[in-house]
C-alpha cells in the first residue's frame, strides 16, 4: 500500500528547531547543527542554502507580480524627448506629462536637499523649453518632489515608479548616458 505524502510547513525554522530540540532534550545536537540537519532533510545543502533559495523565491515572486507595461504610453512619452534624452516640449496630455516627469525625477539626486536654483539647474539640463518652474510645480503636485513651506530645500521623494515610468526612465537614462559619453569624447 502506497503512502500519501503528508506535507510539512513551518513558518519559522528557528522556532521549529527549538521545539524539536526541546523534545530531544539531552540527545539534541547544537541548534545550528540541528537546523542544518533539518535543511538537508528538506533537500538543501545546509541552512544557508535554504535561506538563499527562499530569498530568491521571494524576489522572483515580486517580479512575477509586476503589472504589464503599457508600451503605447511609454512610446507617447518617449516622443516628447530628443535623441539626447531631453524633454523637447511640455506635453499637452496629463498622462504623458506625468510619465515625462518621472524621467526628470530620475535625473535629480536621491536623498539630497537642493535649493531652488540647484533644482532648476538639474531640470534645465534635461529639458529644452526653458520653463523649470512648471516642471518643479508639477513634480510637487504629482508627489515626486517636496519642498519646505518657505520655498527652500527641495527633495526628491523616493518611491518605486510605476511600470511605464520604469521603462521610460530606463530608455531616457540610456539616451542621457550616450549624451554625456559623447560630450566626454569631444
Amino acid at each position: 500500500m502506497t503512502k500519501t505524502p503528508l506535507p510539512l510547513h513551518a513558518d519559522d525554522l528557528t522556532v521549529f528547531t527549538k521545539s524539536l530540540s526541546g523534545q530531544l532534550a539531552e540527545a539534541s545536537p547544537p541548534h545550528l547543527t540541528l537546523m542544518n540537519m533539518i535543511a538537508r532533510a528538506a533537500g538543501f545543502q545546509n541552512v544557508q542554502h535554504m535561506r538563499s533559495a527562499n530569498a530568491a523565491q521571494r524576489r522572483l515572486e515580486v517580479q512575477r507580480h509586476k503589472p504589464p507595461v503599457d508600451m503605447r504610453s511609454v512610446e507617447r512619452a518617449l516622443l516628447q524627448f530628443d535623441k539626447h534624452g531631453r524633454l523637447r516640449q511640455w506635453p499637452s496630455k496629463r498622462s504623458v506629462q506625468t510619465l515625462a516627469l518621472w524621467a526628470l525625477w530620475a535625473a535629480l539626486p536621491a536623498g539630497e536637499a537642493l535649493r531652488e536654483r540647484d533644482v532648476n539647474a538639474h531640470l534645465n539640463r534635461e529639458h529644452m523649453f526653458g520653463d523649470p518652474a512648471i516642471l518643479r510645480r508639477s513634480m510637487i503636485s504629482c508627489g515626486l518632489l517636496t519642498r519646505k513651506n518657505d520655498g527652500t530645500d527641495y527633495k526628491r521623494v523616493e518611491q518605486a515608479p510605476p511600470a511605464e515610468a520604469e521603462m521610460l526612465i530606463h530608455t531616457v537614462t540610456s539616451l542621457r548616458r550616450a549624451r554625456t559619453e559623447g560630450a566626454v569624447l569631444t
